[in-house]
């Protein structure tokens, strides 16, 4: 008996050791050779050693010491990466010995991390991973893009850029905005105030302009005077933060000139949307529908906060990765906007419905791959001065990167010459028979993955068909479609084009109680009444007839415009936005119709 009760406790003893060695290799280091791996799919097949190949390992661990699983950890600045294991332990291949670099990671809910002048084989690492701020500060005062500690003075090149290309950055200072926003036109004259008349069934409603009086356009502060509005949540989106439907877009001063800034858009770390439909919830634009995480900068733990692109940032416990950054429902708040029932913003909404929105959709539609905004809108590499820039802080921190990896902040739009003559594909036929020449047009949205004009109602393509004799002579136009009357009856030297052969491409709202068609007043009640704008992989085609000369060759010119708005609106506002053409073809048959 006692020599069976002695044979208990030695391998009770033996066995407690093993328990022991157990849990203290659960929780602290993880081993120095022959590392496991939880999970083979944990580790991309980058990372299979090669045979100079030597191996980082170590552990990714709350501020508190707990295991972190899932955190994202890389070689910075390279494709090297892997995820930590549900003990948080990582373990990364690197090609060449004893060559210095830094090892980052990222989780979920936390900022960036890292660890310097780490050389290959080493083990037992430990990153430590501060937890994400929570609230928000409105006590907070934004960052300027230029001047003293501001954007500029970090990221120069990064910040020219933007400065230079991209409409968000004068959202605030439009002149389009602020004229519609005032009832205005550029020199400040202002129409006069809205007349209302009282009906017992439908209360007080609008009535037309007195187009007997001076007037420059429609204008919300004409229609609401005293109130003003939601306009700012999107346009001032600084500024509209606290106060979404009380910021005069008049009244902002400083950084919130310029509307939608870096600081603001760095700091946007979630976006609401309907799960039902993908969408924002009506009535809720801009800042109404993201989570901003503004700093408290007067708290060690909470005192700065941007959220980028790169899970390796450079300047941990400031800068964090989030995914939403590469995806297009960030953009959807400001790009996607109901007003009374109506969608009047809906380039967000119009991609979703496209194949570009899906991997199986695209594929099955014919494309390479699925797309987002960012991927057409935030183009890369970034070029500045003429070369693609690889340091997104150069002498201040920052660090070389694969050019292609910082995409450009241009967000090429309705104004960017390049971006409109490679949207569509225009294809033309012609021929001569008989007393008659017929021309056929296709235009295809074959490169776009929403709607060709989008978002604003105010944007419209006009298709124009010419048919001319040799001695420059139009030939008399017998059949086919016209330019509507929107697109202005006059001079088409001056460009009035209503009325001639060819087609126009809008979206056109009529406000429901005045019946003014086509308005851009959409902060009142309206309908859509047509809407013949391109979809995504969508094509048009139209016909035109004319009546052939008795002798001589016949030249065709087709040219498709872009124009930022309707003509009577922009003479009443004194807009000078010239039409952008966007595709043009001439051809020439003979008298046997070659």
């Amino acid at each position: 008996m006692k020599k069976r009760r002695l044979f208990i406790e030695a391998a009770a003893v033996l066995l407690g050791i093993f328990l022991l060695a157990g849990c203290q290799q659960e929780a602290g280091t993880p081993p120095t050779s022959s590392p496991e791996v939880a999970s083979p799919s944990l580790v991309p097949p980058t990372l299979d050693p090669t045979p100079d190949g030597s191996i980082i390992s170590g552990v990714v661990l709350t501020s508190d010491g707990q295991p972190i699983s899932g955190a994202a950890v890389r070689i910075q600045a390279t494709e090297n990466s892997t995820l930590t294991d549900n003990r948080g332990y990582f373990f990364l291949t690197v090609p060449t010995v004893g060559e210095m670099v830094t090892v980052s990671a990222w989780a979920e809910g936390y900022y960036c991390a890292k660890v310097e002048q780490v050389s290959a084989p080493a083990s037992g690492l430990t990153i430590s991973m501060r937890p994400l701020q929570t609230g928000d500060n409105p006590a907070y005062e934004w960052v300027a893009p230029t001047g003293e500690n501001s954007c500029y003075s970090c990221k120069a090149g990064v910040t020219q850029v933007w400065l230079d290309n991209d409409a968000h950055g004068r959202s605030a200072t439009n002149l389009r905005y602020l004229t519609m926003y005032n009832g205005t036109d550029v020199y400040g004259n202002q129409s006069p105030l809205t007349r209302y008349v009282f009906n017992r069934d439908y209360g007080y409603f609008p009535l037309k302009p007195d187009m007997t009086q001076p007037y420059y356009g429609p204008g919300y502060m004409i229609d609401f005077p005293g109130t003003a509005g939601n306009c700012a949540a999107c346009h001032n989106a600084g500024a509209a933060i606290d106060a979404p439907y009380g910021t005069n877009p008049n009244m902002v001063s400083g950084v919130d000139t310029f509307g939608i800034h870096c600081d603001y858009c760095h700091k946007v770390v979630d976006v609401t949307l309907d799960p039902n439909t993908g969408l924002p919830y009506p009535n809720m634009p801009g800042v109404l529908s993201q989570d901003i995480r503004r700093p408290f900068t007067d708290d060690p733990d909470r005192y700065q906060l941007f959220v980028g692109s790169f899970d390796d940032d450079n300047v941990p416990m400031e800068d964090t990765y989030l995914p939403l950054y590469q995806q297009s429902q960030y953009c959807a708040p400001c790009h996607y906007g109901i007003f009374w029932d109506t969608t009047i913003y809906n380039s967000y909404g119009e991609w979703l419905d496209s194949p570009y929105s899906s991997q199986d959709a695209a594929l099955a539609a014919g494309l390479e791959a699925a797309q987002t905004c960012q991927q057409c809108h935030m183009p890369a590499p970034t070029i500045f001065d003429g070369q693609a820039i690889t340091n997104i802080a150069p002498n201040t921190g920052g660090i070389e990167r694969d050019p292609l990896t910082i995409r450009a902040h241009t967000f090429p739009g309705a104004a960017s010459l390049d971006l409109l003559q490679n949207s569509v594909t225009m294809t033309v036929q012609a021929e001569r028979t008989g007393d008659l020449v017929t021309v056929s047009v296709t235009i295809i949205n074959d490169r776009v993955g929403h709607h060709v004009p989008t978002d604003s109602p105010l944007r419209q393509m006009i298709l124009l068909v010419q048919a001319a004799q040799e001695d420059g002579k139009s030939l008399d136009f017998v059949d086919g479609p016209t330019v509507p009357a929107w697109a202005g009856i006059g001079n088409p030297a001056e460009g009035y084009y209503g009325g001639l052969p060819g087609q126009g491409y809008a979206k056109i709202l009529q406000e429901m109680w005045t019946k003014i068609s086509p308005s851009g007043a959409y902060w009142n009640p309206t309908r859509v009444i047509s809407d013949n704008r391109l979809p995504a992989l969508g094509s048009d085609t139209t016909l035109y007839h004319f009546e052939a000369p008795a002798a001589g060759p016949v030249t065709i010119d087709v040219r498709l415009y872009y124009r930022r708005a309707f003509i009577e609106l922009m003479e009443q506002k004194g807009w000078n936005d010239p039409d952008i053409l966007m595709e043009e073809q001439i051809m020439e048959l003979d008298q046997d119709g070659n």
